[in-house]
């Protein structure tokens, strides 16, 4: 089972990128799917969420409002559209899977790097 990120890049601040998660080796509509960022010198953190069905989504306060995260059950993907990017954006941006039950494997993107300034 594998997560391939793709869609990062480097943009200017107020600029746009679309990420992409590809999944493969595993049920990717019964997973609750994240995206996940890293600054250099900081923690990983939560971005945004949508579960299963992809009816619910929820965002980190410092995002919401310019991020949209979306999935297509068919093609085994999930996207993270980021609009209005601040240089505070700037982090590798990582896909998780997070299993339906908790003795369920979940499973990390190998990360894709995101850089905002001018």
């Amino acid at each position: 089972a594998q997560l391939v990120e793709s869609g990062g890049g480097w943009v200017q601040p107020g600029g746009s990128l679309r990420l992409s998660c590809a999944a493969s080796g595993f049920t990717f509509s019964s997973y609750t799917m994240s995206w996940h960022r890293q600054a250099p010198g900081k923690e990983r953190e939560l971005v945004a969420r949508i579960f299963s069905t992809g009816a619910i989504t929820d965002y980190a306060v410092s995002v919401n409002g310019r991020f949209t995260i979306s999935r297509d059950n068919a093609e085994n993907t999930v996207y993270l559209e980021m609009n209005s990017l601040k240089p505070e954006d700037t982090a590798v941006y990582y896909c998780n899977a997070n299993p339906p039950k908790p003795w369920d494997r979940g499973y990390w993107g190998q990360g894709t790097q995101v850089t905002v300034s001018s």
